[in-house]
């Protein structure tokens, strides 16, 4: 059984479980900035519209932004073009993950270590699921670093504003709380 609410199964009339999950709200990352980043972004955003047991609820606009993480901040992709999409699914997370992983995988995407910080046709990532809060080599949720990104943030309140994102130490935010504190991090950072 998925832990901390996130999807389960439903009770029947009869109060016996039903072999249906319950539907499970997620947030995902998208960003190219390799090739046509738009075209990426949308193969995407129909092949994740296409996932057994996923229904897209919302997609934010789209948001040109600087490549990070880079030695020296240059990207040799050029700019990233980001965005983020919000779905209801009975898809469990390790499956959820293994469909964006396959998408990014069709247009060309490379995860290995040498690549973690290069040019992308396609990044997706999983975001949130629900309020799971999971903590393991291959999948941590929330997405570690979402917090400390405008790039994710800021098109997430966009579609998303009153989602919450779980916390291990039980001090969940939204994603508009979390959004508002980055940026009045970066205006102290800048009032010298």
């Amino acid at each position: 059984m998925p832990v901390n609410g996130a999807g389960g199964f439903r009770a029947d009339a009869g109060g016996g479980l039903c072999m249906r999950p319950t539907p499970t709200i997620a947030a995902i990352a998208l960003g190219s900035n390799v090739g046509d980043r738009r075209g990426h972004i949308d193969y995407a955003l129909d092949s994740i519209a296409e996932m057994e047991g996923t229904d897209v609820v919302a997609t934010s606009s789209f948001h040109e932004t600087a490549a990070v993480g880079l030695a020296g901040g240059v990207d040799p992709g050029g700019p990233y073009l980001n965005g983020a999409v919000v779905v209801r699914t009975t898809l469990a997370p390790r499956e959820l993950l293994r469909e964006l992983l396959r998408i990014e995988r069709q247009r060309g995407r490379s995860r290995s270590d040498a690549d973690k910080w290069g040019p992308r046709t396609l990044d997706l990532d999983l975001l949130v699921y629900g309020d799971l809060v999971m903590r393991e080599a291959d999948l941590v949720l929330p997405h570690p670093w979402m917090e400390g990104r405008s790039f994710v943030l800021e098109p997430l309140a966009e579609i998303a504003p009153g989602l919450v994102v779980p916390s291990a130490s039980g001090r969940s935010e939204t994603v508009a709380e979390l959004t508002s504190a980055l940026k009045n991090r970066r205006k102290s950072e800048y009032a010298v």
